[in-house]
């Protein structure tokens, strides 16, 4: 009969094989969510891109100061840091909240009075509980973009910029690079700072024609230029998400299934190991008759 070790290893083995059941339906959830939010954001990409151009250069134009390119000596400042509300993404949450961090704590040593406005659970609840000043968190959007999601942040950071709640807003978030690469990213989004080329006056003699002028231009296209760059960034930021979830889950079924061999082929020894032993058992005993 099987010794106490062979059942003992059954045991772990069904263990193994219903986590990696669980990991493997993870994985695919993980991919359907990827593809779907990958497609959206490539389709996103080439408008988001052409509208910042568009802005920055027109930063660099302007004959008179608009609030959204006023710069203002930094006294208070908003960092925007956007990560998972789930984990088991592997290292996706822990280098965002480490950018994060670091760019918080490099504020106040600055002596500049810092903020965070967070979106996902995971930077709210680490945040919150190491004593840092909230302005605002979204712990429910689940890793999915929409325009009402993005809007509510969108307007929430404009209207504390117009308002002078904050001289500068900053944003920390993962650029999905490819399915193995999420770069993160620390960003400013207000004031809206035009190019390096506007600086060195290499785009300095563009001569736009304002039609219609300059101030009601500016209140159509500037609103809806920094709602597209929130949308993009939760948009970049949930699709790494996605990827960083069906690496982890990838890994995760590979490893269960590299376990449940090793643990297979160490059963096979020990019943071998017990069955070799009873053969002896009987003969030796036959050989003693």
């Amino acid at each position: 009969m099987p010794g106490a070790g062979v059942k003992t290893l059954n045991k772990r083995i069904r263990s193994v094989n219903s986590t990696k059941q669980i990991t493997k339906a993870m994985k695919m959830v993980a991919a359907a969510k990827l593809n779907r939010s990958q497609g959206k954001m490539v389709a996103a990409r080439p408008y988001a891109h052409t509208l910042t151009q568009l802005v920055e250069h027109l930063a660099g134009a302007t004959e008179g100061e608009h609030p959204f390119f006023a710069v203002r000596e930094v006294a208070r400042r908003l960092v925007v840091v956007v990560t998972s509300d789930k984990g088991l993404c592997g290292s996706y949450n822990l280098n965002l909240i480490k950018s994060a961090q670091q760019a918080v704590d490099a504020s106040a040593q600055a002596g500049v009075e810092t903020e965070l406005l967070t979106v996902g659970k995971k930077a709210g609840d680490y945040f919150a509980k190491r004593g840092y000043r909230l302005f605002a968190r979204h712990d429910d959007f689940n890793g999915e973009t929409t325009a009402e999601r993005s809007n509510t942040v969108g307007d929430a950071i404009v209207t504390a910029f117009l308002d002078g709640v904050f001289d500068e807003v900053r944003v920390v978030y993962a650029e999905f690079v490819s399915m193995m690469t999420q770069r993160p990213q620390n960003r400013q989004l207000l004031p809206i700072a035009p190019p390096a080329a506007v600086h060195d006056g290499e785009v300095a003699a563009l001569d736009y024609i304002w039609e219609p002028d300059q101030a009601r231009l500016f209140a159509k296209l500037l609103p809806l230029y920094l709602r597209n760059r929130v949308f993009v960034t939760l948009m970049e930021a949930f699709t790494s998400e996605h990827a960083a979830r069906m690496a982890s889950m990838t890994a995760a079924t590979d490893n269960a299934g590299e376990l449940i061999d090793a643990l297979t082929l160490q059963r096979n020894r020990e019943r071998q190991a017990a069955i070799t032993a009873e053969l002896l058992d009987i003969v030796g005993g036959a050989n003693a008759l």
